[in-house]
């Protein structure tokens, strides 16, 4: 394994990975646009949930989910839909509907894709949602880390923006995975949107910094560590056209000194050409392998952008948790995240097969 990375034996636990976030329903206008949509089709969808549902119906292991839903009818929605993607749905706190949604209700998020210079854009609808006030005690962490067994914890910085109770509920889950055992993932995933409202960029940092000190493998892009923990990134453009290996190299070695608990960080590289094409990468380090970087694929055309981050995290924890070298782990996480982002909604519809043949150099000529 990963020299830096020390997992739980897999005959010891229930659950390969599990993952803390909120599951919404995302509600998606195909090629039109949300403002002058007259049907909209149905998925699931969330950052930290995306991750977990690619570690079960793409690469094969044992998932469950720890979220809060409403008990009504688009609960149980959700439901079937983390259902349908193998995930297992034990650890989802139900709570009673108040009828209106007044006091709590389930989170939406509409989401159209974008196309050549018509950016993607995302509306989500959840404030007072179930999984934002649901608390670490409302969970059987001691039964499910110490009792049953997890390898795994994947987690990250959508759900801790959610709330300040949803920030609590974060660390005590992520500090409670971490004294268990349990490897901690944490995907910065910083969105100033969610974070306005409940102290900005300043408690952003607040946060993520005390999270950091349980993490082992730190996931994010330029943006996140800059915005979310207070690390710069020099020389880097503000449309990133220009992807400078170097200056995020040292951005990471910045922050694994002042964490020197992380094993291993993460980074997508991203250049935005149009909603449509894309420069994508990855890099990845550790202390025992310093820093590798995977396949770029310059100007890779794109159907659906949502959730290529959280398809890179998933490939890369695939990689960790069945004891891939570190360089072998980067390249499954840039072949799953840019095959993701060839499918409309969230959640990744390729095909293990699929993200070894990319991985290794495959193409896109038919299969027959």
């Amino acid at each position: 394994m990963t020299a830096d990375i020390t997992l739980r034996p897999a005959e010891r636990c229930a659950f390969d990975a599990a993952g803390l976030g909120e599951v919404m329903l995302r509600l998606d206008p195909g090629e039109g646009r949300i403002r002058t949509a007259r049907a909209f089709r149905a998925w699931e969808g969330g950052g930290e949930y995306n991750v977990i549902r690619g570690l079960h119906k793409v690469f094969g292991l044992r998932t469950t989910v720890l979220t809060s839903l409403v008990d009504n009818e688009i609960g149980h929605l959700v439901e079937d839909f983390v259902e349908a993607g193998g995930v297992d749905t034990s650890n989802i706190v139900w709570v009673p509907g108040d009828g209106v949604g007044r006091t709590v209700r389930n989170g939406l998020n509409f989401t159209e894709r974008g196309f050549g210079v018509r950016g993607s854009v995302g509306v989500s609808d959840r404030g007072s949602t179930a999984a934002s006030q649901v608390r670490a005690e409302d969970f059987d962490l001691d039964g499910l880390f110490t009792g049953a067994g997890v390898r795994w914890l994947h987690t990250g910085g959508i759900y801790a923006a959610l709330s300040e109770q949803a920030a609590r509920t974060c660390l005590d889950v992520v500090r409670a995975a971490h004294e268990a055992g349990t490897t901690v993932s944490y995907d910065l995933n910083y969105r100033p949107s969610l974070w306005r409202a409940i102290g900005g960029q300043e408690r952003a940092r607040e946060v993520n910094r005390e999270l950091a000190r349980y993490v082992d493998v730190m996931i994010g892009n330029e943006e996140d560590f800059t915005a979310a923990l207070g690390f710069e990134v020099e020389g880097v453009d503000e449309d990133l056209t220009d992807l400078p290996v170097e200056g995020f190299g040292a951005m990471i070695e910045t922050v694994a000194a002042a964490y020197p608990n992380i094993g291993v960080i993460a980074t997508t590289l991203r250049g935005v050409r149009s909603a449509s094409r894309n420069d994508w990468g990855a890099l990845a380090w550790s202390r025992h392998d310093g820093l590798v970087q995977a396949a770029r694929r310059e100007g890779m055309e794109i159907l659906d952008r949502v959730g290529g981050g959280d398809s890179f995290a998933s490939g890369l924890v695939y990689g960790l948790l069945t004891d891939e070298p570190l360089a072998t782990c980067v390249e499954y996480g840039a072949a799953h995240g840019a095959l993701a982002m060839t499918t409309p909604g969230d959640t990744s519809m390729a095909s293990l097969a699929d993200v070894l043949r990319l991985a290794g150099g495959g193409n896109a000529r038919v299969d027959r």
